[in-house]
């Protein structure tokens, strides 16, 4: 949240200095000096130039809210459901790994039994033979 408040505040900054140096470049002021006006249109040409550089700030300020409050919840949501899909995945690989574990051990246990139930033939066989 902190973050986001920073990042907007440099935006309004960026903002109002990008809007603020040209005109107080020198470059600005030789536009418009050999263009002869009178001073009502000059000062009425100013004045709608200023209100058009705050409606292409305050649209510039909505495009940035809407990009800091639509664009990142979406990308976080985004982010979210990968973890997810990522964090389903390993435990589907951590199951099949115990699966195969637990067939291995069976296979073992499996072999162990009739390698005993060899040893009891192979002892029957032994005392008959005795005998």
């Amino acid at each position: 949240m902190l973050n986001r408040s920073l990042t907007l505040k440099l935006w309004l900054l960026a903002i109002v200095l990008a809007k603020a140096l040209p005109m107080n470049s020198p470059a600005y002021g030789q536009i418009i000096q050999p263009i002869p006006q009178q001073p009502e249109s000059f000062q009425e040409r100013m004045r709608q130039q200023q209100e058009e550089r705050t409606q292409q700030t305050q649209e510039q300020f909505k495009d940035t809210w809407l990009r800091l409050n639509l664009q990142q919840p979406q990308q976080l949501q985004q982010q979210k459901i990968q973890q997810q899909d990522f964090t389903r995945q390993r435990e589907e690989l951590i199951r099949q790994q115990q699966f195969r574990l637990q067939q291995q051990e069976t296979r073992l246990q499996q072999q162990e039994f009739t390698r005993q139930q060899q040893l009891r033939i192979q002892d029957q066989q032994l005392v008959r033979f005795v005998d």
